[in-house]
């Protein structure tokens, strides 16, 4: 275990020697900043009461795994990239939950106390319907109850999963996707901008890649034009 760690010290102290006299120029990147705050975690004396805790940092040194694969890098990325988005795919979700757990206390509450008794206990109950595990049987629950219109839990529990699981999760995807394909975006502009700072030319790659940007742009422009067209 030491010497895993002291093999990861060693790389640092060559990826700052590399850079000569301007060894600070290694933080300019964030990965390196990634990797130095995890051994410099990970060097943290352990001989104190939060001993175990320390320990656990020790399982961090795995994610220097994030820096070692490019293609790793441009997913996390995209993950951080849709964070602000998916916090408002969430929200949504959220008022979808507090709603649907509003109506189910009203309709089921008195009759299914386990599932519906509260707005708390509505809420795990929708959680596990969004998750599609077992959902038939609690609504075959609600239609067995005496003093229950059929139609009603099954309005309940089939537009709950239409809104929650076939909609705004699948939103919640989508938002990902996309963060995935401008983190990619990303990542050939900086390797085409590296390539030209060095004195290169840009590649046939280089040039395909532009030109099918510049088709899907003018694409997507000229729908525009004719959704408009046909409004007018």
């Amino acid at each position: 275990d030491r010497m895993v760690l002291w093999i990861f010290v060693l790389e640092l102290v060559v990826k700052m020697g590399a850079r000569g006299p301007r060894w600070w120029e290694f933080f300019r990147d964030p990965w390196n900043v990634f990797d130095f705050l995890i051994v410099a975690v990970c060097l943290l004396p352990l001989e104190t009461q939060f001993a175990a805790v320390f320990r656990l940092v020790r399982v961090l040194r795995v994610l220097r795994l994030v820096t070692a694969l490019p293609r790793l890098q441009i997913l996390v990325g995209a993950l951080l990239k849709s964070i602000p988005s998916m916090g408002y795919v969430a929200l949504l979700l959220l008022l979808l939950f507090y709603m649907y757990a509003v109506l189910g206390v009203s309709m089921f509450g008195r009759t299914d106390g386990e599932n519906f008794g509260s707005i708390g206990r509505a809420m795990l109950t929708l959680f596990q319907i969004v998750t599609l595990e077992g959902w038939a049987d609690i609504m075959r629950t609600q239609i067995e109850q005496p003093g229950v219109t059929r139609a009603w839990p099954v309005v309940y529990f089939v537009s709950f999963i239409l809104l929650g699981t076939m909609i705004i999760l699948n939103l919640l995807i989508g938002v990902i996707m996309n963060g995935m394909q401008e983190a990619q975006t990303e990542a050939e502009d900086a390797d085409r901008a590296r390539h030209q700072r060095s004195g290169g030319r840009p590649t046939v790659n280089d040039e395909i890649i532009r030109a099918e940007r510049l088709i899907a742009d003018l694409q997507e422009q000229l729908a525009i034009i004719r959704n408009r067209a046909k409004q007018e």
